[in-house]
């Protein structure tokens, strides 16, 4: 058996990362300022690079994206633990009026990745400083493309080390900071979406028995599809399925030729997301069919559960608990219906992501992620920076047992 390397203390841990707090505002702030979409940050990837300069990690960088994996080797060999923050930003409008708010229309980090490539960064730097109280390596994963694009799968498929297990933070405006959300099993939810084309046979208003009125079938699908939720997926094993959008025609005296019907669907396991993905074109072309029209169907695979791994997340509990105190853990009653691509990484190992409280100061109601007015509580980066580094470390302590 392995003898463990004794690591760093969790005071000195925290108080370094207390040390470079200007220089992770900085970087988030210069990130934010000039936000990127999909798989291609050029500008993040540049950013990321000068801060990590000079700090002695093996670098790689993704040529199908702008991802960057920085090793970290420490003194002596040893496992091997991935660090993950995602650095692409939604195609949105930014209503935050903050000095350092979007340059660019329609553009904005309202999901915090801003802060989590920060954060990243800065627990590369203070486990730089610590390397030699390090036996085994720290892969620092900054990752593309988490919003929508599958960025996790992408840098997987080009290649990644294998890792003996896996962490990564997400910000929560809506908790305290100091305090840090989590819990076993899944966390967050599957994602898939859907449109559904309704294709009747359009013509005048006023004579509807002359045509196939998709209008009316559409709407028969959307109520028959909620009905589908409540009878069909157990309450104990949940999924939730909205329309977000029905569009059709082009005047009040004109019946349309189709409609188009599009949402999202949402399930805490793979047997509800199996159940879900199997029911809407049966219920779809089956209501279509009914009244003589059709249903197209067309459906975008999306992201698995993000399964927190039970024996994970209890040794993530005990570093929170030492890093920020006993009252830092937060226990999530119910996982998060939003979904995540770090769900991709859990299947390749065991890990666990956690939500680390940026509630503003005397804000009683926070705009959540993906809010135009989404902002967060800059003091709480240097506490992710710290709990990332002492993730790593005290992992890494442990023998392979």
């Amino acid at each position: 058996m392995a003898t463990p390397t004794a690591p760093p203390s969790s005071r000195e841990l925290l108080d370094s990362a207390k040390q470079i707090q200007p220089r992770l505002v900085d970087l988030r702030r210069r990130i934010h300022a000039e936000p990127e979409l999909g798989l291609d940050n050029p500008a993040t990837r540049s950013k990321i690079l000068e801060e990590l300069d000079g700090l002695g990690l093996e670098i790689q960088l993704h040529k199908n994206s702008s991802g960057i994996v920085a090793t970290l080797r420490g003194e002596k060999p040893g496992r091997r633990v991935l660090l993950r923050g995602d650095t692409d930003a939604l195609p949105m409008p930014e209503l935050t009026d903050l000095p350092f708010s979007s340059k660019f229309p329609d553009r904005m980090h309202a999901c915090g990745h801003d802060a989590h490539t920060s954060m990243l960064a800065g627990a590369a730097r203070i486990l730089s400083e610590h390397r030699d109280k390090i036996a085994g390596e720290v892969v620092f994963m900054f990752q593309p493309g988490e919003e929508a694009y599958g960025g996790a799968a992408a840098m997987i498929e080009e290649g990644l080390p294998e890792v003996d297990g896996a962490f990564a933070i997400h910000i929560a405006p809506q908790i305290p900071v100091g305090r840090v959300g989590t819990k076993p099993g899944s966390f967050m939810a599957s994602y898939d979406d859907f449109e559904i084309q309704v294709v009747g046979r359009g013509g005048h208003a006023s004579m509807p028995h002359d045509c196939i009125d998709p209008v009316p079938v559409a709407c028969e699908i959307v109520l028959a599809l909620q009905s589908f939720i409540t009878r069909e997926i157990p309450a104990t094993d949940p999924g939730v399925l909205t329309v977000t959008q029905i569009h059709a025609g082009t005047t009040n005296n004109v019946i349309a030729d189709s409609v188009t019907i599009t949402g999202t669907m949402r399930a805490l396991s793979d047997r509800t997301r199996g159940v879900m993905l199997e029911g809407l074109p049966r219920i779809a072309e089956g209501i279509a069919s009914t009244h003589r029209a059709k249903a197209m169907i067309d459906i975008t695979s999306g992201y698995p559960v993000v399964v927190n791994d039970a024996k994970f997340e209890a040794f993530a509990r005990d570093v929170i608990a030492d890093l920020l105190g006993p009252d830092a853990v937060l226990n999530l009653p119910d996982p998060i219906m939003g979904a995540e691509d770090f769900s991709y990484v859990l299947q390749q190992t065991s890990g666990v992501m956690v939500m680390l409280g940026v509630r503003p100061p005397d804000s009683k109601r926070p705009a959540p992620c993906h809010s135009s007015r989404m902002m967060l509580d800059e003091e709480a980066m240097s506490l992710g920076a710290a709990l990332h580094a002492s993730i790593a470390t005290q992992f890494l302590a442990k023998s392979s047992d």
